[in-house]
């Protein structure tokens, strides 16, 4: 195991910090200003790939290889240093995380091809998954004590706006504004500027950072505990399910937009991903307080109605119902989530719950990577349209079956619950 200083991360920590720092209440709107930015810029480049496509003649294989190495990245940021900020505190750890999102932005920024274009992703994933569990544990920590529920609200609703607001803001800027492979990225590092000031102005609130003593660096590990691993393998069916289909849009929605809709405005393709992402978080926010396999359920009921919905556009070729089957997906995408997610916390004792998280975000980035790579060479192939038809048709089953698998399992908790 590695040992650091706090002081080595030139962030500085103790009483001294303490006294200059941001209030309770500012601190948490900063990390949640954190959160919303880097989930935006990673949708950023979603509204750009066609634009890449057509300029550096890539392929729809490339370009979901491209997206796969963010997702793959995350991952490994995540496990690797998710626990980090427990032990280092979480203002140092988001403020690495900030000057690696501005690294990656001045790498977009710069790309003239290929090969800068993969590495921006790969080191915008490693901040990402960075800072990913410093965030978390920042906004329970930070929430208000008058509304302390708003902690994990933000948590759940924070990413699914910023990918909304990526893809319509980025859509916007690359088809009305100058410079639409730079400008987009130029304004995150001044927006990351910014709020990084903040991070370094707000109070620490992790308790042993706080205490003073030496850090300690380990990755985090991956168990699911034996006594519930059939209930995680029956929801995590549902997490696969959610992030295939999130991967999909994120890497090769923009595409089938602006083909389906005969369009040339890369604002399409922007406002798809919006679209998506939009209804998800409507979605959350009014179920936020149903409980959680119910709204597993409910998700899974949306989903399936929206591949149908986007099934039958791909069959009609028709734009208003695959707008419509979009807005439909993203409400099932969001509740769907939302539910198995709060079901799986609930499987692994406190102490064990980190071990467990880790599992599902392995499913969850493997879901979201591995098959849209397989859509994308798929297309090179068979064409963008029967790859999609494929694709559709390949997650309604296995939504069809997390949902059966789900309401068994539904069944089964109030007949233990009755019996109690």
């Amino acid at each position: 195991m590695a040992e650091l200083s706090r002081t080595t991360t030139g962030v500085p920590a103790g009483p001294p910090a303490q006294a200059a720092a941001a209030p309770r209440g500012s601190g948490f709107w900063v990390v949640g200003a954190v959160l919303v930015l880097l989930m935006l810029s990673s949708s950023v480049p979603s509204a750009l790939y066609v634009l890449y496509q057509q300029r550096w003649g890539l392929s729809s294989g490339m370009i979901t290889v491209v997206f796969a190495l963010y997702a793959v990245t995350v991952l490994i940021g995540l496990l690797l240093f998710g626990s980090l900020s427990d032990t280092l505190g979480r203002r140092p750890v988001l403020g690495v995380g900030l000057v690696l999102a501005m690294v990656s932005m001045g790498l977009f920024a710069g790309a003239q091809g290929l090969g800068l274009l993969l590495a921006a992703r790969a080191v915008q994933g490693l901040a990402v998954g960075l800072a990913t569990g410093a965030m978390g544990a920042a906004l329970l920590e930070l929430a208000p004590r008058s509304r302390p529920a708003l902690g994990a609200q933000v948590n759940s609703a924070g990413p699914t706006v910023g990918i909304g607001l990526g893809g319509i803001g980025a859509g916007l800027l690359v088809q009305y504004a100058p410079a639409p492979t730079v400008l987009s990225y130029l304004l995150l590092v001044a927006a990351f500027a910014v709020t990084l000031v903040g991070v370094l102005r707000m109070r620490e609130s992790a308790p042993e950072a706080r205490s003073g003593g030496r850090m300690r660096i380990s990755a985090h590990r991956i168990h699911v505990p034996a006594a519930v691993r059939g209930r995680f393998a029956v929801l995590v069916l549902t997490i696969v399910a959610v992030w295939s289909v999130g991967g999909f849009y994120l890497s090769l929605g923009p595409h089938l937009a602006l083909s389906l809709l005969g369009s040339s405005n890369y604002l399409v393709g922007g406002a798809t991903v919006a679209l998506l992402a939009g209804a998800a978080t409507a979605a959350q926010l009014l179920l936020g307080r149903v409980e959680a396999l119910r709204t597993a359920v409910l998700g899974l009921c949306g989903l399936l109605a929206g591949l149908g919905l986007v099934l039958l556009a791909l069959g009609l070729r028709s734009a208003p119902v695959f707008l419509v089957g979009t807005a439909v997906l993203g409400g099932g995408w969001g509740a769907a989530f939302l539910g198995s997610f709060r079901a799986l916390s609930t499987l692994a004792e406190p102490a064990h719950r980190g071990e467990l998280t880790a599992a599902v975000y392995v499913f969850a980035y493997l879901a979201m990577s591995v098959p849209a790579v397989l859509a994308g060479m798929l297309t090179n192939i068979h064409g963008l349209h029967r790859t999609s038809v494929g694709f559709m048709a390949a997650v309604a089953g296995v939504c069809a079956l997390a949902l059966f698998v789900t309401l068994r399992l539904a069944a089964r908790t109030r007949a233990e619950g009755s019996t109690a």
